[in-house]
């Protein structure tokens, strides 16, 4: 099992490719839902954080 730490880490590292693309978006949605339990605060913030990149990254 990752840390909490360990995860924000590579949800980062996926966030700041200058290459993200949907499949980066996807990448880092099953890495907080296979990682992180439901309730989880962190993964709460990380899933607000996720969709708003993802929407920004459409308009």
């Amino acid at each position: 099992m990752l840390t909490e730490r360990t995860i924000e880490k590579m949800f980062r590292q996926l966030m700041n490719d200058p290459n993200r693309n949907e499949e980066t978006f996807d990448k880092a949605e099953e890495l907080l839902e296979d990682e992180l339990r439901a309730e989880s605060p962190l993964r709460h913030r990380l899933t607000v954080e996720l969709e708003e990149l993802r929407q920004a990254a459409k308009t």
